[in-house]
């Protein structure tokens, strides 16, 4: 675990890649609902827990404030929101854009 403790997985560096994911712009985790960690990726959740995944719903009202992604830069804990101008409201380092492909994976949409 790295991230100022925040960031699981199985992480190549201190930024959030993982051995899955690891392009310059693979800068965030996400937060699963179902134990409440942030993972690099889904795959870093799946090889880690034994739980199922629960997903958060991204259009519920109740999910509009919770932080769910966090900056694997400099570790600002953003909402899906914010999160999806594609850069940190902190930092304002770049996001991956192909991670809307597996939205599916981590949100109920």
């Amino acid at each position: 675990m790295q991230g100022g403790n925040l960031i699981r997985g199985k992480l190549i560096d201190d930024e959030s890649r993982c051995v899955h994911w690891h392009s310059p712009l693979d800068v965030i985790a996400l937060r699963f609902r179902c134990c409440d960690r942030y993972y690099a990726c889904y795959s870093c959740h799946s090889e880690s827990e034994t739980h199922a995944v629960e997903k958060y719903s991204i259009r519920s009202s109740s999910a509009a404030n919770v932080p769910l992604i966090i900056c694997g830069v400099c570790k600002f804990q953003m909402t899906f929101q914010q999160y999806q101008g594609l850069q940190c409201p902190s930092c304002s380092a770049k996001f991956n854009p192909g991670c809307k492909l597996h939205y599916h994976l981590y949100f109920e949409t």
